[in-house]
């Protein structure tokens, strides 16, 4: 404004009337964007002005005080709850006016404004002398409303009332005392507001002793730190010097809310507190002895004692599991070495670890799990690949030696235990989902009406198979052959869990899950399911063997009579279909199998148009030019003798590389192409799409004795071609290649 004043003061002394025309110009100008700046100002003020007085309305009557302060802490207005908490203060700023409640309020509000500031609202619950308030801080225009709310007076706490015989004090983060309880005042006689005026030597640990200044001099107690939130420790001081009886001492220790157990040099229990008696139960005796009571240390418990007694002991803190029935519970063990009237005695001090190691076992389970499934599907390829060359030359020398012939018994041996190898191997695909599903639309009542024959000559006479279905049941999508794998399995367990007869119910039925389910460790996100529940009238299974049930190898049969692979197989090809499967089980009652499939979205699929067979492709059966690229030589030779057999021209590849160089040959006329999918170098689907640039339409064979993840896709994208998973014989090779030629 005073800018505009000059210019056109200047106005007047112009020399020439257009200079004087261009500063009043700039003077009305800028008069007039002063003008807006204040007519800005003005209603930005109004507005916060507004604001507070709403705030300031709004909070007039909340039964908790709530003040309005500016963002540098300057009150500007209080409830009258405000009021009456803090009558006669006289603060100007919320640090001042809690600084009747709290120890060291300027950093409790620096902390919540700052929190505010950035998310809008922050609250933080801290202990007082007269019990837990919650201070708040909101972000709102012009400031932030503070709130503060108490929580639980000191004497409705059974925590406080307990601090009545033992001195606490509340730390924070910076070591800084910020509370005394009455018993800590007494015992130190004054208000401490830094541990160096309380402990002769710092820093005190957990479950140790320590030098304490007290108003009848120097006593050495024993301090147990407790976390109380918010990087804050509560400090506990329990008598823990020779002149203090031991009675004395452990009537202290039965109001401490930490696991503690006296224990004599050579392991016997002397005295333990209430909250050592809940955590351990029942077992937990006087004149009992530790080994009694835990396990799990891996050298004797006594040898433990004793490098303690004799101050040899590295690691002080132990994980061990308590000896009990009902449930596992895990500890974690801290021994201490204190002296009760010149004897040496041994303070164990117990944390529940249960949660800990509960977490720790998933975890080495699932590494564990994933490790087998990553060996199971190395191992099943390079098995498979050995079992279709066992088993195809064996269909070779068949074709050789008829029924009469002396070796043809033995031939028929070696055929059969490579079949059941290679079922073997199938199941640890299963496992490992590497197996490559067929899925299709399926109805479970279909499925099981078609099974049914088959499960109720699996159970035997003994048992009695009840079926009972849901009157509408929505379609699934699942790999048939699979499914019907895993409904076997847990028929043939149920059967074998009933030796002296009984019922097994299935039971299908259409569920639709409003919310996520949550047991076992996983969640089933919500929407329509279709259920199957396998039940028996069995001996049931023990909690301890529950959780191992899908591991694979794991069996409670007698050697010979299982692999350990059929729920493991199940669980596998469940999870691989996108469904759950969970068991329930009471020993003596029954186990229940229940399995869980997604609803298709739609009803109807669908189906992938055929595609049409190149016309370059004339040939008949027993004749054609076929391309067969196989990196492991007895694969090879066995498929290209298969194939010569029946009449094709084969044309062999070890590589993808060699196979590409092949078709560099612009006169040769390929009619198929039998293709192996995991080779060194370039893969199948690779040099595949590499070939069929330049020659288009020729139809193609992938053999793998495993299918990774990502192969399903690669073989949609790749028109007019069929997997054929190893073990293959010498007629599926044949007639694999047949009809792809036709």
């Amino acid at each position: 404004m005073s800018f505009s004043v000059l210019a056109s003061g200047t106005a007047y002394f112009a020399p020439t009337q257009f200079l004087a025309v261009l500063l009043i110009s700039i003077a009305g100008a800028t008069a007039f964007v002063a003008l807006c700046k204040l007519v800005s100002v003005g209603i930005r003020n109004r507005r916060s002005r507004n604001a507070q007085a709403v705030v300031v309305d709004f909070i007039a009557n909340d039964a908790s005080p709530s003040m309005f302060a500016t963002e540098n802490g300057v009150l500007t207005a209080q409830n009258m709850a405000a009021s009456a908490m803090f009558q006669d203060h006289g603060a100007q700023t919320v640090t001042a006016l809690l600084s009747s409640q709290f120890a060291n309020p300027a950093a409790i509000v620096f902390r919540l404004q700052t929190r505010a500031t950035q998310t809008g609202s922050a609250r933080e619950d801290i202990v007082t002398k007269d019990g837990q308030m919650r201070l708040s801080a909101h972000r709102v225009p012009a400031g932030f409303l503070w709130r503060l709310e108490t929580i639980q007076e000191k004497t409705q706490q059974k925590r406080f009332a307990n601090e009545q015989l033992l001195p606490m004090l509340m730390v924070g983060r910076s070591g800084a005392v910020l509370f005394m309880n009455d018993a800590a005042r007494g015992l130190v006689g004054a208000r401490v507001k830094t541990l160096d005026r309380l402990f002769k030597k710092l820093p005190v640990a957990h479950g140790t002793l320590a030098e304490v200044v007290t108003t009848h001099g120097s006593e050495v107690m024993m301090v147990a730190d407790v976390p109380a939130g918010a990087g804050r420790r509560a400090l506990y001081l329990l008598p823990g010097h020779p002149g203090h009886s031991a009675d004395l001492g452990w009537q202290a220790f039965q109001q401490l809310p930490i696991p503690l157990i006296k224990v004599a040099p050579d392991g016997t229990i002397l005295s333990y507190n209430t909250m050592a008696s809940k955590l351990i139960g029942a077992s937990l005796t006087s004149e009992g002895h530790l080994t009694d009571l835990m396990e799990g240390l891996g050298r004797s418990i006594n040898d433990w004692l004793a490098e303690t007694l004799e101050g040899r002991l590295v690691q002080k803190s132990e994980f061990l599991r308590l000896k009990r029935d009902d449930r596992e519970v895990f500890v974690q063990v801290t021994l201490n070495l204190v002296t009760e009237q010149g004897a040496p005695a041994l303070v164990a001090v117990l944390n529940d670890a249960t949660e800990l190691k509960t977490l720790e076992a998933q975890f080495v389970q699932s590494q564990k799990m994933q490790a087998i499934g990553q060996l199971a599907g190395g191992v099943a390829h390079d098995f498979n690949n050995l079992l279709t060359a066992i088993s195809g030359h064996c269909d070779l020398l068949l074709l050789r030696h008829d029924q009469g012939d002396p070796d043809f018994s033995d031939l028929v041996q070696i055929n059969q235990n490579a079949n059941r190898a290679a079922a073997l191997v199938g199941q640890l695909l299963a496992f490992s989902r590497k197996q490559t599903l067929r899925p299709e639309t399926l109805n479970m009542r279909d499925t099981l009406a078609d099974l049914t024959h088959l499960l109720n000559r699996l159970v035997g006479e003994k048992v009695t198979l009840t079926l009972s279905h849901d009157p509408i049941l929505n379609p699934i999508r699942a790999d048939k052959r699979q499914l019907e794998q895993v409904l076997m399995n847990l028929v043939v367990n149920a059967r074998d869990a009933m030796p002296s007869g009984g019922e097994i119910r299935i039971c299908t039925e259409t569920v639709d899950l409003t919310e996520g389910l949550t047991r076992d460790r996983v969640t089933v996100p919500p929407g329509k399911y279709v259920t199957v529940q396998v039940a028996d009238e069995g001996h049931g299974i023990s909690a301890d063997k529950l959780q191992k049930v899908f591991e694979p190898f794991f069996t409670t049969k007698r050697t010979g009579e299982g692999t350990g692979l059929g729920l493991s197989t199940a669980y596998g090809i469940i999870k691989q279909s996108g469904g759950f499967i969970f068991v329930d089980s009471t020993v003596g009652v029954g186990t229940v199998f229940t399995l869980y499939f997604p609803v298709m979205a739609q009803t109807v699929v669908t189906e992938k148009q055929a595609i049409p067979a190149p016309l370059a492709v004339t040939t008949k059966h027993d004749d054609g030019i076929v391309l067969l690229v196989e990196d492991e030589a007895p694969v090879r030779a066995f498929a290209s003798r298969a194939l010569r057999m029946r009449g094709y021209t084969v044309l062999e590849a070890d590589s993808a590389e060699v196979a590409l160089k092949t078709l560099e040959d612009e006169t040769l006329n390929i009619d198929v192409f039998v293709t192996d999918v995991i080779m060194p170098g370039m893969d199948g689907p690779s040099w595949v799409r590499e070939a069929l640039k330049c020659r288009p339409g020729v139809p193609v064979v992938f053999v793998s004795g495993y299918a990774e993840d990502s192969f399903e896709a690669a073989q949609m994208a790749i028109p007019n071609s069929v997997f054929l998973p190893k073990p293959f014989s010498l007629t599926d090779l044949t007639n694999t290649v047949h009809r792809q030629m036709r």
